[in-house]
């Protein structure tokens, strides 16, 4: 229930935030095409958008599995190898998302410090650049679940979206199609 309701909430604020993006590039584009004018801050808005879908959504794609990654040498390695390697790769990216969040840490108390605004807006700057912090402490968050998961032996690995396979899939559906309607004809 609860994990559901957080799922949901998570697609909905990626969702609000790509139509966000989507209607203000959209209405920037009318103003300034149609009408000779312009939204002067939403280039500005836009880019703050755009930061926020994507780090917000890093983590919910480590979550769902949707990362493309070249996992081909490790899927040949032997079962306690691979999960050693998962292990150490899953290590490597907490010390990434950690230092990251580190220095978006030291760099948003600069900016509350100095209480510079947007450019274009009369909002301080490290309040929508807080993303930082919030994108990657969810993404230790991701990590540190899917740590577990593997330790407990609840995953094999990383959750990454496998375009190869994916491929045959679509190409094996495609030939039944055809197959099909060769024989209705």
């Amino acid at each position: 229930m609860i994990k559901a309701t957080i799922t949901r909430l998570e697609e909905s604020i990626l969702c609000l935030l790509l139509v966000s993006m989507t209607l203000l590039v959209f209405a920037e584009v009318v103003a300034r095409f149609g009408f000779n004018a312009g939204i002067h801050w939403a280039q500005e808005v836009t880019l703050t958008l755009s930061a926020w879908f994507v780090l917000f959504g890093a983590s919910y794609g480590v979550k769902v599995g949707c990362h493309i990654g070249v996992d081909v040498f490790v899927k040949m390695l032997p079962r306690g190898v691979h999960r050693g390697v998962t292990i150490f790769a899953i290590l490597l990216c907490l010390i990434y998302c950690g230092l990251f969040l580190y220095g978006s840490w030291i760099y948003l108390e600069k900016m509350h410090m100095i209480g510079i605004e947007m450019e274009d807006l009369p909002i301080q700057k490290w309040i929508p650049m807080s993303i930082l912090v919030i994108g990657f402490g969810l993404l230790i968050i991701r990590f540190l679940q899917l740590f577990w998961a593997v330790l407990r032996k609840q995953a094999e690995g990383f959750h990454l979206a496998d375009e190869a396979e994916e491929s045959m899939h679509i190409a094996k559906e495609l030939e039944e199609m055809n197959a099909k309607s060769q024989e209705a004809k």
